[in-house]
C-alpha cells in the first residue's frame, strides 16, 4: 500500500490530472522542474513548497492562461493537450468530478 504523505508521482497518479499532478505539470510550464521530473517519491512537505512557487508564479498572471506571454501561453497549451490525452487514455472523463 502506497504511503499517502509520499506523492507517486504524475506518471503513476491516477490519470495525472489530480491537484498534485496538475502542480507538477505547471512547474513544467514555469521552467521550475524538468519534464523528466515527476516528482514520484515526494513528501507532501516538498509538494507544498513546489504548489506555494507555482502559485506565486500564476498570482502574476491573474491565474489566467489568456494572460501568460504567448510562449507560455502556447506552451501550456501544448502541455495540457498532451496531459489530457494521457489522462483520457487512463479512463479520465472531464466530465466527472475527480470523486465520481
Amino acid at each position: 500500500m502506497a504511503d499517502p504523505k509520499i506523492y507517486v508521482g504524475l506518471n503513476q497518479d491516477s490519470h495525472g490530472l489530480t491537484q498534485l499532478g496538475r502542480i507538477v505539470v505547471d512547474a513544467w510550464l514555469f521552467g521550475f522542474l524538468p519534464e523528466t521530473e515527476d516528482c514520484a517519491g515526494w513528501d507532501l512537505g516538498r509538494m507544498q513548497a513546489l504548489m506555494e512557487r507555482v502559485d506565486a508564479e500564476w498570482d502574476k498572471y491573474g491565474n489566467l492562461p489568456s494572460r501568460l506571454p504567448p510562449e507560455l501561453r502556447e506552451r501550456h497549451a501544448a502541455l495540457y493537450a498532451r496531459i489530457m490525452e494521457e489522462a483520457r487514455r487512463k479512463g479520465w472523463n472531464p466530465e466527472l468530478d475527480e470523486d465520481e
